[in-house]
Formats: structure tokens, sequence, C-alpha cells
């Protein structure tokens, strides 16, 4: 089968990753982790594409040059896709399934990814914003108030970024200060059904307070109301609040010198974690007073879920040119606090319920050294320190006799620590003229500390630790063929710790989980108006780290599948047909097997409502999260009419079935969404105003289904969204 994937994508002529939907975003400044001596974000060619610096190898290069399969979208391209939030990648990333499960993002990049929803179980999916890891999962899937470009590297990055990137990473880049005087203001007022509004105001300003410091101040506000129709209270559920607000300060004491101090802070409160029953799978279906709801967007909870956060984020980047070298140093503080509550069985009638109280603390630091001179080996070395305090207090509740009997009342207190230290290194060296090999290493040592209190009395396990420490590493070689076109074959591997199950009563650890990953690409511009790339790959993915409901039906077990295998290969083309008119498109299919599964906890449908908790054998089923194909299309057209431009985006994404389950009984059916927006701008590009529209086709699908004993409960995407929008530039 990999043998036929080969052919039939080769015969395509395309190339492996990197297609952009590069506008100018209208940052001039790039990553703090860049060389200082930087390079625009975006060049267009002569032919109407445009040249992508990223810093995907933690240095700046052009995208099509990277040995990964990488893509990156501009902030402006990101509004004309209808992306608001991370989980959203899906509309406009190929491979790239942004999931969610009680408000906890659960990112998959080609099948790889997490499924825990523990605050010290970190996604394998890594997410980083300027340089800095965010490992707690409630929160990575914030609102980004002003970015500049998104990257989303896939397959495994296990030498220069590392920390839990088995499957790859997001990489957020937001612009950094300039010391020209300029901003903009934007907001954009949207109606869903259920008469539910959606209000986005925000604001970015930038300028000089002399000419050695710069300062920048970025704020949002967005309110949606409740698109799920209540029906036991009346009103509406699923709906959200966010203020952000981040500042960063710039200061460049020399031509050789660049520090910057970031501060960020989030509150949001919503119920977006909103659950009705699959269908009318739940276990209150047959007890007398039960509603069940019959429509997608519509919910019947004993309570009003919640799903509520705040965060502190503060950043310090530094880069020092010492000639032949640079020095950069990122420095990363997180503090986080958050309140959940879910309906375990997702009716009106009480029978298990899932509140807790979250907090966590991060810290990490990175000390880089890179060469920075025009010779043929290139090179970057490192150190890297993490730190992680995390638990909450849940308290279970579970009433599987029905109502009028005594309910059980169970309160976990868990706590985890974390530590790691990794160093590594990566050279790239042009063997001979146009062609470069590249190789990298790494090696981890973490050690994870658990301890919990069931009924506020300490298990008979105590503190439990765990050790582990892994050598990973990655080599590729790259031969430019022509100008604009190249092949690239690598190999690398990926780790996670093993991880204690939080909301659990174990003191023992999951295994590791590791990846080992094989990719060949082509990257190739074979007309000046027209960039195709292609990438194929296979995995062998050992040990990884799965979670499902308990047989109770109201907590979580933690455990390793043995082995998986992934294969499969991507497709993306970008066209400047005129220079009016840009047409893009991706394919993807995707191969993900668990090829060993033997104690897999499997859920079957009773009759009477609810699942029958079933060990079984699931080798041989469809990963979860990994849609065998999807398909990408989009466009973007613009005239100047009149007095101004008038420009109209289409974005087009289709899904193949999703399962959410090891025996592949809950699954989504394949689906298709439409987005669009039409502005103008006018002349001097001052004002612009819009006109948008999400899920056009008012598409029911979902972003989680959960089976468990009490039932399985889903949480579906909004429904068409449409409204209007103006911003104004100076």
């Amino acid at each position: 089968m990999f043998k036929k994937i080969l052919s039939a994508l080769a015969v395509l002529a395309c190339s492996a990753s990197g297609t952009a939907f590069a506008q100018d975003s209208g940052a001039d400044a790039q990553s703090p982790d860049a060389n200082p001596n930087r390079t625009p974000a975006v060049a267009e060619t002569s032919g109407g594409l445009e040249d992508i610096v990223v810093t995907a190898t933690r240095r700046e290069e052009r995208l099509q040059d990277v040995p990964v399969a990488v893509t990156a979208i501009t902030n402006a391209a990101l509004g004309g896709a209808g992306v608001g939030i991370l989980r959203e990648l899906t509309l406009v990333v190929p491979g790239f399934q942004g999931g969610r499960n009680s408000g906890v993002n659960q990112p998959t990049i080609r099948g790889v990814g997490s499924s825990g929803v523990g605050m010290a179980d970190e996604a394998n999916v890594a997410t980083y914003i300027d340089g800095v890891y965010h490992p707690f999962s409630f929160t990575s899937s914030l609102d980004l108030v002003e970015i500049e470009r998104i990257e989303v590297l896939r397959g495994p990055q296990g030498t220069v970024f590392g920390r839990n990137a088995t499957g790859g990473l997001v990489n957020v880049i937001t612009p950094d200060p300039s010391f020209t005087t300029k901003g903009r203001v934007e907001a954009r007022f949207g109606r869903m059904r259920n008469d539910a509004n959606e209000i986005d105001l925000r604001t970015y300003v930038t300028g000089g307070l002399n000419d050695k410091i710069a300062m920048d101040f970025a704020g949002l506000y967005r309110d949606n109301g409740g698109f799920i129709t209540d029906l036991v209270r009346g009103g509406g559920l699923g709906d959200s609040r966010m203020f952000n607000v981040r500042s960063k300060l710039l200061f460049e004491p020399s031509e050789t010198a660049r520090i910057i101090l970031m501060a960020n802070y989030v509150d949001h409160e919503s119920s977006v974690n909103t659950v009705r029953p699959y269908g009318s799978n739940t276990a209150a279906a047959t007890i007398p007073g039960v509603i069940l709801p019959k429509g997608p967007w519509e919910a019947s909870l004993t309570e009003v879920p919640i799903s509520n956060y705040e965060q502190v984020t503060i950043n310090l980047h530094t880069a020092f040119d010492l000639g032949s070298v640079s020095l950069q140093t990122t420095t990363g503080y997180i503090d986080n606090n958050g309140k959940q509550f879910t309906d375990s069985d997702a009716s009106n009638i009480l029978l298990g319920q899932i509140p807790f109280d979250t907090s966590g603390k991060s810290f990490s630091q990175e000390v880089r050294l890179l060469s920075t001179g025009r010779g043929r080996f290139k090179w970057i070395a490192g150190l890297y320190f993490f730190k992680l305090d995390a638990g909450f207090e849940n308290i279970q509740l579970q009433n599987s006799a029905g109502p009028g009997q005594p309910v059980t009342v169970t309160r976990l207190d868990p706590s985890s620590k974390v530590k790691s230290y990794a160093a590594f290194g990566e050279g790239t060296y042009e063997v001979i003229d146009s062609l470069f090999l590249t190789a990298g290493v790494r090696y981890t040592e973490e050690t994870r500390r658990f301890t919990t209190l069931r009924n506020l009395v300490p298990l008979p396990f105590g503190r439990a630790k765990a050790s582990f420490n892994k050598w990973t590493y990655r080599v590729a070689l790259r031969y430019n063929f022509a100008d604009s076109a190249n092949v690239y074959a690598s190999y690398g591997t990926g780790f996670k710790s093993g991880v204690f199950n939080e909301l659990g009563v174990l003191g023992t650890a999951t295994r590791p989980e590791t990846i080992k990953a094989a990719e060949i690409g082509l990257k190739a511009d074979p007309l000046s108006w027209l960039r195709t790339n292609l990438s194929i790959y296979r995995y062998k993915y050992n040990d990884l780290q799965v979670q499902a409901r308990d047989a109770a039906g109201v907590s979580y077990i933690l455990q390793n599948a043995a082995n998986a295998e992934i294969y499969g290969g991507e497709l993306e083309v970008t066209a400047a047909v005129t220079k009016d008119l840009n047409l893009r498109g991706a394919l993807v299919y995707t191969h993900a097997e668990y090829t060993s599964f033997p104690a897999a906890q499997g859920f079957v449908p009773r009759p009477t409502g609810g699942n029958q908790v079933v060990p079984s054998d699931a080798s041989g089923n469809h990963m979860i999260r990994a849609p065998r194909h999807t398909i990408n299309l989009g466009f973007d057209w613009g005239r100047d009419v009149g007095s101004g431009r008038l420009q109209i985006v289409g974005n087009l994404f289709h899904s193949a079935r999703v399962y959410y389950d090891f025996l592949n009984l809950a699954s989504q059916k394949p689906y298709t969404t439409l987005s669009g927006e039409m502005s103008w701008t006018s002349p001097n590009e001052a004002w612009r105003f819009s006109i948008w529209a999400k899920n056009i086709t008012n598409e029911a699908y979902v972003q989680t289904l959960r089976p468990g004993a009490l039932g399985t409960d889903a949480i579906f995407e909004r429904p068409r969204q449409v409204g209007l929008g103006a911003a104004y530039r100076f």
C-alpha cells in the first residue's frame, strides 16, 4: 500500500508541505528566536508567489528550502479563511485535526495526538508561542490577540524543539514592537442560531519610545452568545467571553543586541464544554422525566457547564550578535488557574458529574548558540530546562441507581511535578554544491513526581516517582536539482516520557511513547506562478499513551497501546493564476492503524442506553482522530474597483470519517464545510470593511465524541455564522 501511495502521488509531481497562505500581515519584525539581522517574513517573487521565511529549524530560512513538512499561514490569511482559534487550523493545515475534550485542546497531526486531560499530561503535538513551550492543554486553544504567522511542523521534531513534539508542533509568532508608530482597531459582529451574537473587538498599536526602546500593546475582547438551546432552563449554552491583553517591550542597546520582554494576561469564561448524547445514547434514556435533545445544537443538562481559566505569561528573549555566532536565550513563565464542570451522562438526570478546579505553573529556560557565517556549515547548539508544578481538585459525583438514590462522592486531589533537562545540537553541511546534509541529536532527562489524596486520605503508594531519559535524533538530505526545486529525505525519532494518571489512584506511570519517522519530499516551483509540494511518510509508533473513560463512566484511565503504524502522503498546490486570482489546494491521505492494542477499553452501546464496558482487542482498528483523507481548497480574488480594492476569499474543507473510540463504533461521518469573506479596502489601505460567513452550509459535525459507561456524548462545532467587520489602520 505504501508503494502505491508513493507511485500515485509522485505522478502528480508536486512537493512536500510548505504551502503558505502568505499575505502581508503588516508586521515588520520577526520572532525573537530569529537572527538579529532579520529578513522580511514575506517577500513576493517575480511570478506573484510569496517566499516565506520561517523559523522551523530555529533559524530563519526560506520555507521552500527547509527539509521539513511545514505549513506557514500569515495573520491576514487566517482571517480570510475564517480561522479564529488554534483548533480551527484543521480548515487550512493539511494533516491537522484540532479536537477538544471538555475544554482540553487535543490536536492531532498525521494521526499522532494525545487524548489525555490531566494538567501534567501534556499533548504530544507541542504548542510554542514566541519560542516558549505552553504545556497546559486547557489554554493552548487560545484566541490569539495579534499574530504575525503560524507555522505548523508535521512529523516528530525531536532535536531543536524536542519536548513532546512526537507528532509535530504549532509554532505561533507574534509581531515584535516597531520603532515606526502604527496601529489598527477592528470590530466584528456576527450572528448564529438561537439569536446568539458574536462581538469581537481588538486593537494593536506600536511605536518607538526613543531610538533604542520600542513598545507595543495588543488587546482583544470577544463575547460569543449561547448558540445551543438549553432545554432545561431556556436560553443558550455554549457561550464564551474572553479578555486578552499583551504588551512587548523591545530594547536594542546596540546594533548587536536585542532584548524583548513580553507580558500576557487572559481571562476566559465559557460553557463550551456543553455536551449532548450522541444519538440518544445515555444511561438516562429510559428514566422518567429525561429530556432528550433532537437537534445537534440542543442540550439537556443537570447544571450549566463551566470551562473557565485565567492565565499570566511572562517571556524574556535576548539575542546577541557575537560575530560568527549568535547567542540567544528564551525564558518563559506561565501561571494558570481554571475551573471545569462537565455532565458525565449528558442529560438532565443526575447520574454523573465531573467538577474540578485546576492550577499549574511552568518555567522554561533555553540557551542557544547559532552560527551566522556564510560558509558551507551551519549549526545550532543549546541547553534546555523545564519545570512544571500542577494539580487540581476533582470531585466525582455518581448516581448509577437513578433519581432518589444515594449519590456516591469521590474526591481526588492529585499533584504532579515535572523537571526536564535537555542538550541538543544540529548542523547542516553543504557536501557539494546544492547537496545539503543535516544531522541533529538531543538528549533528554526527565523526572516526574506524583501524589494524590482520595477523599482527603493519602493512598498507600504515597509519593510516586518515575525517571526517564532518551536520545532522539534526526538526519536529512536535501538536493537542489534546480534553482526553484529540491528533493529531500529524512529520518527522525521522537519521545514523550511516561505519565501518571492524575484522574486515577495508581502510583504507576505509563511507559514512554516513541516514534520513528521516515519521510521523502519534493518542493518545487515548476513555473513562476505555480508551487507544488509533496511529502510521503511512514511512522513506527510504539507504546502510544491513550486515555479512555473508566468503567464507572465518571473518570478516566490512562494506558499504553502497544504499537501503531502510520503512513501517507500530502500534496499541496498554490497557483497565482493571474495578478488578481490565487488558487490553493491540498490533498491528504493517512493510513493510521493500531497494529497491536490487545487491552483496549471498549464501549458497546446497550439497548436501554449507556455502554457496556468490554476489554477488547483493538489491533487492526483505525486510530482515533485520523481521517483517511482530507481535502483543502481555497481561492482569493482581488481587483481595484473605483476608489478602492475589492477582495473575495473562499475556503472549502472536506474530511473523511473520523473515529473517536478504539473499537471504531463512535465516529463522525464525512463532512464538508465552507467559509468565505468579501472585503473592500480604501485606496490608502486605512479602512477595510468586510462581510464574512463560516460554516455556510450549516454542517453539523463534532469536535469530539466521548464514549463511557454512562453513554456516548458529543460536542458539536458551531453552526453557521454570518457577520460584518470594520478595521482602521494608522
